[in-house]
């Protein structure tokens, strides 16, 4: 990852509490979960370079249920927004559909 694309996730991370064990370092996580995200890896399979598997995973899920991931990725839309690489006025979405089954709602 860049150091612009790191700036941009950086300053969304909450700050490592003051006392307790100090956390892994957080760009070593966001890269190990980037790489589990992009490739499609599963958790246990992520190499050994990206540091602990759980601790990525779990820094994953707390990162998740905080809904910091929402807050990374709108400030990366505005970013590449403002930088005209991203036209906001066309925009698709990929979805699927099933149907439902008979008399449920």
């Amino acid at each position: 990852m860049t150091e612009s694309q790191w700036y941009t996730i950086q300053k969304h991370l909450p700050k490592p509490a003051k006392t307790g064990r100090p956390r892994c370092d957080d760009r070593a996580t966001i890269d190990a979960i980037m790489f589990v995200l992009i490739t499609g890896c599963r958790w246990i399979d992520l190499p050994a370079q990206y540091g602990s598997k759980s601790s990525a995973h779990r820094r994953f899920q707390n990162l998740q249920q905080k809904g910091i991931w929402k807050k990374i990725l709108k400030s990366a839309i505005a970013s590449a927004h403002k930088q005209n690489k991203l036209n906001l006025q066309k925009i698709s979405v990929d979805s699927s559909s099933i149907s439902n089954k008979k008399g449920a709602t």
